[in-house]
């Protein structure tokens, strides 16, 4: 290992074996106190083996390359310099046409939002309206912040905050997650654009911009997995003709995914090129920075950011037991994570769910694993049934590391999750309203036919299915030769037709597999499982090694394999491109072009009542995706919010559910709005009502109750 990191001493040895007698007195020197103590400390040697790696990685590629690829352009007939220009082409027309299509889908949802909405020609008031459910709760605290007198009252306000639910005084910023509404504001007000831009074009205008960052990174992703930016253009074709399964912002535009899956995607791209082989140090050390910074940045951004990234660490885990990528790489990875959740931790007003989050227990228990396999004396029968019982020990730890951190930290947060888990798969029953009314939510059903069908017509569905069958195939023999002791190559060429054997895809494999796990029992999570559909899929058809390693099972001979893979690889995804550019490109231009109405009157009206009329002190309660809206629209204080991550707005929910379209209400005193607009006894005795419409009652509660017969 010594003379393997030393390319002077080996060139020396081609002389004769006397060159490396030189450096045995040093060897030996270091043998010596093994020799006195008969073994030597696991952990000094597990340690300098894991630093002569990391320097072998850095130097090998970095000075073993160029004399190689000089010979192969030599016998090509190609010059360095003709090399180095057409690499530069290639790098440069690939980032401009990510660019270029980030910029061109944040252009195309400002266009459709504004045909959809109206979204210029309308008052103020008519423009917060779109905003439903929790997307106007987001949006009013970014409001609250832009009218506080500066900026450090605003925080203090939120996280103060005695005027948004009645009797109960929350701190908004750390139980809403609003550190984008915080950044949204500071940029707003730094940067002058009072007097430029109306504050909800700036809002949207971010959001659509995110939106542009997430397709851009995952057109890297099937970039630098397949090495053609061909693949990037049929991720993001694919990624828009599928928008109503692969993103919420038509429905929900301030919501916390929108903010935070951006992030992420550019924390998967990142990842993909830290985890290939033969990576140069400047490349490697931007990839584990860019790691570092997207993976805190999304776990700021979204509540349930650390479940979503449990998911990934589990990837990775399973990556690492069947060793299939560098050891040192995966745990560097574990450390972000660690690293990410303290931080978290710190700034989130030291929030208790990121303690006792399944992540924390996984990675402290990968680590706890680690350290007894660096302990434990190679080559003992020992170490060899640790290997073996690897996996099963990470899982033991995790699940007791977890219990008892649940049992000694005080939380509340997100327990109703775990509930739902458990009822949702069958592993307990309830009685709970909470329960059984987040059973109803369409979101919370498995994906309808509907969904599959939809991704059948755009030929999505089909190439995932064939591009997945032909890695997991593909990983599966890999892993059967890593058993019977087959070490793997360090650089896998094309003519191989290994592509199981490549760190990055075996993780894209396990990662889509997992989520698409998730998808298949929860529609909600499909937004973060089509995406990855859409990469992984274009990759495949893009890649000569993916159509080489199915070659290669079918062992062609009447064609050239290589040739032929070269051929498809190009030929496949371009007909593709065609077909879909035939069938829904005059789709997508009619969306822009037809000015569509959406116009409530019936709120708008109840929002007017409710400034003009309403008592100042009055508070207001009834459906949560009603509240939510008066909040943004009135300012008046409300019941109950429509959030999920609180028990005791859950329970304040429980009271009165109402349905405003079906005139509807559940309670545990029966059907309570039908009820009471029927002015039936004694509900009469208790409410008057003070205002009604096609579409709204609004009730008071008699302070003096009269009994009528």
């Amino acid at each position: 290992m010594r003379e393997r990191s030393r390319p002077r001493g080996r060139r020396e040895a081609g002389g004769g074996r006397s060159a490396g007698g030189a450096a045995s007195p040093r060897r030996e020197r270091r043998a010596a106190p093994a020799a006195g103590d008969g073994r030597r400390p696991a952990m000094e040697e597990g340690a300098a083996d894991l630093r002569q790696r990391k320097k072998q990685n850095c130097t090998e590629s970095d000075k073993m390359a160029p004399e190689e690829r000089n010979k192969e352009n030599s016998k090509l007939g190609r010059s360095p310099k003709y090399m180095l220009i057409q690499r530069f082409a290639k790098l440069f027309f690939g980032c401009l046409a990510a660019v270029t299509s980030g910029m061109m889908y944040a252009v195309y949802l400002s266009t459709y939002h504004e045909r959809k909405f109206w979204f210029s020609s309308r008052q103020e008031l008519e423009r917060e309206i779109t905003f439903q459910g929790d997307s106007a709760i987001y949006y009013s605290f970014y409001k609250e912040l832009l009218k506080a007198p500066s900026f450090e009252r605003g925080v203090y306000e939120l996280t103060h905050n005695n005027k948004t639910v009645s009797l109960k005084t929350i701190n908004a910023v750390q139980q809403m997650t609003l550190y984008p509404e915080l950044i949204a504001s500071v940029l707003y007000q730094a940067s002058g654009s009072e007097e430029v831009i109306e504050p909800v074009y700036f809002y949207i205008g971010i959001v659509f911009g995110l939106q542009g960052i997430y397709v851009t990174a995952l057109f890297v992703t099937s970039w630098v997995m397949s090495g053609t930016w061909l693949a990037g253009m049929l991720t993001v074709a694919w990624f828009i003709i599928n928008r109503t399964d692969t993103t919420r912002i038509d429905y929900s535009i301030p919501s916390r995914e929108n903010w935070a899956l951006p992030y992420f995607a550019c924390q998967v791209a990142a990842l993909t090129g830290y985890l290939k082989k033969n990576l140069n140090c400047s490349a490697e050390k931007f990839c584990y920075l860019l790691v570092s910074a997207s993976t805190y940045t999304f776990m700021m951004m979204w509540e349930y950011s650390h479940y979503l990234l449990f998911v990934q660490a589990v990837s990775l885990f399973l990556l690492d037991s069947f060793s299939l990528a560098q050891t040192e790489k995966v745990h560097e990875v574990y450390k972000i994570y660690l690293f990410s959740l303290f931080l978290g931790y710190l700034l989130q007003f030291e929030n208790s769910a990121l303690l006792v989050s399944p992540l924390l227990s996984l990675v402290a228990a990968l680590m706890f694993s680690k350290c007894l396999q660096m302990n434990m004396k190679k080559g003992t029968f020992l170490s060899r049934l640790l290997k073996i019982m690897y996996i099963y020990l990470v899982l033991t730890i995790t699940v007791t590391l977890n219990f008892l951190l649940k049992m000694f930290v005080p939380h509340k947060e997100n327990e109703h999750l775990l509930k739902f888990i458990e009822v949702k798969l069958g592993l307990n029953t309830t009685k709970n309203f909470t329960m059984n009314w987040l059973l109803c939510q369409e979101s919370l059903q498995a994906p309808s036919q509907d969904f599959f069908l939809r991704l059948t017509q755009s030929s999505l569905l089909p190439f995932y299915i064939l591009v997945l069958i032909i890695c997991l195939f593909s990983v599966t023999q890999v892993i059967f030769r890593r058993i019977c002791g087959e070490p793997l190559k360090e650089t896998v060429k094309l003519e191989d037709g290994r592509i199981g054997e490549r760190p990055e895809i075996v993780y894209h494999v396990i990662h889509t597999i997992l989520l698409g796990c998730l998808a298949m029992c929860l529609e909600g999570t499909k937004y973060l499982w089509t995406p990855y559909v859409c990469m992984l899929a274009a990759f495949g058809v893009c890649s000569p090694e993916l159509w080489m390693t199915l070659f290669k099972w079918l062992r062609l001979k009447a064609v050239h394999p290589i040739l032929l893979a070269l051929i498809l690889s190009m030929a496949v995804p371009t007909i593709i491109g065609f077909s879909l550019w035939k069938e829904f490109l005059p789709r997508i231009m009619t969306e822009l072009s037809e000015l569509q109405e959406f116009y409530d009157p019936d709120t708008v009206e109840l929002m007017t009542w409710i400034k003009r009329q309403a008592p100042v002190a009055a508070v207001f309660a009834g459906s949560p995706q009603l509240m939510g809206v008066i909040k943004l629209c009135t300012g008046w204080m409300v019941s109950s919010l429509p959030l999920y991550n609180d028990d005791d707005l859950l329970k304040r929910n429980e009271n009165v559910v109402c349905e405003e379209g079906d005139s509807y209400a559940y309670s545990k005193y029966g059907r309570f709005c039908h009820e009471i607009k029927m002015n039936y006894s004694p509900y009469v005795n208790y409410f008057t009502r003070v205002y009604w419409n096609r579409s709204y009652f609004v009730y008071k509660i008699n302070t003096v109750i009269s009994f009528q017969s």
